[in-house]
């Protein structure tokens, strides 16, 4: 551990002999070792602790307090290792229930009695089977998905992102049928994401048109059915499942909600049910709350540059937001994923501007971001 980080930081705080340096530090080297510096855009000599003396020196000291306690005691540091444990129980947690009780039905048996019934077990072997699964984006993580059911997926029905074209659905179909007869199709198809926490990217509704990657997954299904005919590998009453790593529980209401009105009101819905899961359901209570978290969230707006909503106007205005002071859909989240700081987050933890239209903001985790 970098000593002169930490005396730096000490120094930066104003701790005295009295030992809450001592107690400071054996937190910092702890949280450091075990998560912070697993952060994937710091760089060899530029870690957590040298990153957050950056951080915390840019405010004023009366508020530095205030920041470090936001750090200490209200941020959420989701590391790879937890992010690779909620893959894992992908398919053990959701999709073997969910396909072992549909697996009974067809057996005329219990639930619990599927492992021990030949009928049952083939019926969901068959089931997993014809499940496909499709990454919505490089988060998906499939490598780690693969590596994690090596014996119970196969190769030839997992697929890393959305846009698959006509030879690849060919190849998925001629593969699926020689194992599973000349009828076969995908009856189950699994949409899988790393995290979300306002729902916007997976479904909105902008001046009365839809958007969001489930109409675009929608739309590339119509096409390749009308492309493919009687080649294309995914039956025409197929279920579809949305499954995210990490979920917000204010995402996954406006999920429900923006699902069922789609529902209703999509001509062209290609499937005949969608179900909606995640692995991890982060509680409401993680957003920043004016009643408890009022201190940081005045730091929110006094060190807030307003150029960080001019580069973003585009998605912001989209969201129905004005400003960027409490991130992404107003989501005021105190998270970050090992990868990426979701832009859901608030700007003091990620936002890094030049200061010309407010202060200048200097980020803790630096954000990779896609929007300018």
């Amino acid at each position: 551990m970098n000593r002169f980080g930490l005396n730096l930081i000490g120094s930066i705080m104003g701790w005295g002999d009295d030992g809450t340096a001592t107690a400071e530090y054996a937190w910092l080297e702890l949280m450091a070792a075990m998560k912070y510096d697993g952060y994937s855009d710091f760089r060899a000599g530029s870690r957590f602790v040298e990153n957050l003396a950056t951080w915390l020196k840019q405010f004023e000291p009366a508020d530095r307090a205030t920041a470090y306690d936001f750090v200490r005691n209200r941020m959420v540091f989701i590391s790879a290792a937890e992010m690779q444990r909620a893959i894992e129980a992908f398919v053990p947690e959701t999709v073997t229930p969910h396909l072992r009780r549909l697996a009974a039905d067809q057996a005329q048996i219990q639930p619990h009695e599927v492992w021990g019934s030949r009928a049952g077990a083939r019926a969901f072997n068959s089931l997993l089977r014809r499940s496909l699964f499709v990454g919505m984006s490089d988060g998906s993580r499939i490598d780690i998905l693969r590596r994690a059911n090596p014996r119970r997926l196969s190769q030839e029905q997992v697929v890393p992102m959305m846009n698959v074209d006509r030879d690849k659905w060919k190849d998925l179909g001629k593969n699926l049928r020689d194992e599973e007869g000349v009828d076969a199709r995908f009856e189950h198809v699994f949409l899988i994401e790393d995290f979300t926490a306002s729902g916007t990217t997976f479904i909105r509704l902008i001046d009365g048109e839809w958007k969001g990657k489930l109409k675009k997954f929608n739309d590339l299904i119509c096409q390749a059915r009308t492309d493919l005919k009687g080649e294309f590998p995914i039956a025409d009453h197929y279920t579809l499942h949305v499954h995210h790593y990490v979920s917000t529980q204010q995402a996954r209401d406006a999920l429900d909600a923006r699902v069922n009105q789609a529902n209703m009101q999509w001509p062209e819905r290609t499937y005949s049910d969608i179900r909606i899961s995640q692995g991890a359901l982060l509680p409401s209570s993680l957003k920043l709350d004016p009643a408890t978290d009022a201190p940081v969230l005045a730091l929110c707006d006094k060190y807030y540059d307003h150029g960080l909503y001019i580069r973003l106007k585009k998605h912001c205005d989209q969201a129905g937001q004005s400003d960027m002071k409490l991130g992404y859909a107003n989501c005021a989240l105190p998270l970050v994923l090992e990868h990426n700081t979701p832009n859901n987050s608030i700007p003091l933890l990620w936002a890094e501007t030049a200061g010309e239209h407010g202060p200048a903001m200097k980020p803790l985790f630096r954000r990779r971001d896609r929007h300018g």
